[in-house]
């Protein structure tokens, strides 16, 4: 359920907060690893880049949590600030 009053936590958030901090690896080191340049994996970070199914399998397989993990964080993301801008669409009548 995605959170009414607080945008859900960017997937770059996380990465940063629960898996590269904790461990003690640089950005630079990580972005090193996954054969990124440092710059996509800052713009992740700091959530000025969406992850992409290609990123959700690099980090799926680096941090060892599968794809959707991030896939699904990003979804979280994208869907809470598509509703705070989105007009309401009456249903379709007569349908079938």
């Amino acid at each position: 359920m995605l959170p009414k009053k607080r945008p859900p936590t960017h997937p770059g958030e996380m990465l940063l907060k629960e898996f590269l901090e904790p461990l003690g690896v640089a950005q630079k080191a990580f972005a090193d690893h996954l054969g990124w340049t440092y710059a996509r994996l800052n713009e992740i970070v700091n959530g000025r880049r969406n992850v992409s199914a290609d990123s959700a399998l690099a980090l799926g397989e680096a941090l060892r949590t599968g794809p959707e993990f991030w896939l699904n964080l990003q979804r979280d993301w994208d869907l809470w600030h598509a509703a705070n801008s989105h007009r309401r669409v009456p249903p379709l009548r007569n349908v079938g």
